[in-house]
């Protein structure tokens, strides 16, 4: 896309409120894109080259949807929390080792992906976020999750492929928690709390490629609760 096709996108993003330019090899914003501030509501700038975001980001703050999905990113800026509105947000693709503590001001969020980026701890500043549906922190570093989870309201958890080998109990307690997938990680048959299982909302839970037998499940107490809230949801589906 040369500059004139770029100052077309430009234009047309006035009118419909959506700016895409992707695959530009962009590094930086490009000139004319700040005068969209009053009126964008989404933004893709994937598979480019930015390295960190410019602190301009922060002016859109009508932005609903913001793709940041295949750059170079290492870092998110602070000024990341002004964009209140915010619903999705994908960073998936990345070299992001941790987040802004800002990223907990965006309340509206409900769909969040991060995979294939470094985090080696799981990310805190998404619980207390009430709408948040969708969450997927997968082929990161993780290697546990943390007691803090309690406070997550997602309904549908991602870990698969990570390095985790150890889940707090406190998963139990997450209030919206339906799917939580953890494929691929190194989990033991024993790393499985039974309130998991027989305490909690959990009713799709996503084990295979760990150091256990799926089959094994059945051995740990609350199994049959959990299939219980299992075959409810797939009698639901049909």
């Amino acid at each position: 896309m040369g500059n004139s096709g770029l100052k077309q996108h430009l234009e047309t993003s006035k009118k419909t409120g959506v700016l895409k330019i992707s695959q530009q090899k962009l590094n930086e914003f490009p000139p004319g894109i700040l005068q969209l501030d009053g009126n964008l509501r989404t933004l893709d700038i994937s598979d480019n080259k930015f390295i960190t975001l410019p602190n301009e980001i922060s002016r859109f703050i009508h932005l609903k949807q913001l793709n940041l999905n295949k750059n170079k990113l290492t870092k998110l800026p602070d000024c990341i929390g002004a964009l209140t509105k915010l619903e999705l947000f994908n960073g998936s693709h990345n070299n992001l080792i941790s987040l802004p503590r800002t990223i907990s001001n965006l309340i509206h969020l409900k769909q969040v992906y991060l995979s294939d980026n470094h985090f080696k701890e799981f990310p805190l500043v998404f619980t207390g976020l009430k709408h948040l549906d969708v969450l997927d922190l997968s082929r990161n570093e993780i290697n546990c999750i943390p007691p803090e989870i309690s406070g997550l309201y997602a309904i549908e958890l991602i870990l698969n492929q990570n390095q985790i080998s150890e889940i707090t109990y406190h998963v139990a307690t997450c209030p919206r928690l339906k799917t939580l997938r953890l494929e691929e990680n190194c989990l033991q048959l024993s790393a499985i709390h039974p309130a998991v299982l027989g305490e909690s909302k959990i009713s799709n839970l996503a084990l295979d490629g760990n150091l256990f037998e799926v089959k094994e499940l059945s051995e740990v107490d609350g199994y049959d609760l959990y299939m219980e809230r299992f075959t409810a949801v797939k009698k639901k589906m049909f």
